[in-house]
């Protein structure tokens, strides 16, 4: 694969894409889909936060179409909201990027609805989002879902989802990552089998100098410190959305597929197919953790082609 830049992302006039996260990657990913001419609707917690982020792209983009809408994916009623406001809308959405994410809080915390902030946050609230959101979706519309570099030491843990029995922050962050690798690709297949006609597509940054860490574990943890003081071990943040960028533009980005950078170890570079960590390849178990998911979220993904399309 040829070194892929933003500078090859196809032109997006006409074409709508949600981002959720108002800054790092996800900000770069709004900045670049807004640049190249989409129709962009930026998500997240804080409108403070969202108006800087649309201030900035319209900075750098004065003909950006570009909209901020409240979504907290520590909350399932937040979830529903957002999507019954996009529906009202009668927009038909070609790109989903599931981007916003926690990461590693030292002690054990808690969503809106009681499960454990990673896994609800960086896992369960996307699987919802999605599956909200699936009625709107053109045929051929990307969902591009976010792992991590973390998702290869993951490990489903279907008896203690919810890290009630002893919690361990990078543990669960793993787990949150692995569960989203397992999402994308059962996705895919199920996108197949019901004839959905959407594109699921996962990928993951490297190692990327965003503010994740300071905001998850603190500027004075061993991670935090990490990222403050040794910035070279972190590539840009415009470098690190590259993959995902990839994923929801580039033309043979394959559904099913998973990007990554094609640097040593993943970890820097530009955007090309990942490994996949054997545990993630797992159909059996993606198939328990979607249904499992369905009953935690209390619901479901459409059954058939009827339900499932927007003309």
């Amino acid at each position: 694969m040829t070194r892929w830049t933003q500078a090859n992302i196809p032109e997006q006039h006409g074409r709508t894409a949600i981002v959720t996260g108002t800054g790092g990657l996800g900000f770069e990913d709004a900045l670049a889909l807004a640049r190249a001419g989409a129709s962009v609707v930026v998500a997240g917690r804080s409108a403070a936060k969202g108006a800087e982020a649309l201030g900035r792209i319209r900075a750098a983009v004065p003909s950006a179409q570009v909209r901020f809408e409240q979504l907290d994916l520590a909350s399932l009623a937040s979830v529903a909201a957002f999507a019954t406001r996009i529906s009202e809308r009668h927009e038909p959405i070609e790109m989903l990027i599931n981007n916003a994410g926690v990461m590693v809080p030292p002690r054990r915390e808690a969503t809106a609805d009681g499960f454990e902030l990673q896994f609800g946050t960086n896992y369960l609230g996307p699987f919802a989002l999605t599956a909200h959101l699936l009625p709107l979706m053109r045929e051929g519309a990307r969902i591009v879902s976010l792992s991590s570099v973390a998702a290869r030491a993951g490990v489903i843990d279907f008896d203690n989802l919810n890290s009630t029995r002893g919690y361990a922050a990078m543990r669960a962050y793993s787990q949150s990552k692995l569960a989203c690798l397992m999402f994308a690709l059962e996705l895919q297949r199920r996108s197949d089998a019901m004839g959905w006609g959407i594109r699921s597509i996962a990928s993951h940054p490297g190692v990327a100098r965003t503010d994740l860490l300071h905001n998850g574990p603190g500027r004075r943890s061993a991670h935090g410190l990490a990222r403050t003081l040794l910035p070279f071990l972190f590539q840009p943040a415009d470098r690190g959305a590259l993959p995902t960028l990839y994923a929801a533009t580039a033309p043979d980005a394959a559904g099913g597929a998973y990007y990554g950078p094609d640097g040593i170890a993943e970890m820097r570079g530009y955007p090309t197919p990942a490994k996949v960590p054997t545990q993630a390849l797992d159909k059996a178990g993606a198939a328990r953790l979607w249904q499992v998911s369905e009953e935690l979220a209390g619901l479901s993904f459409p059954d058939g082609r009827s339900q499932s399309r927007t003309a």
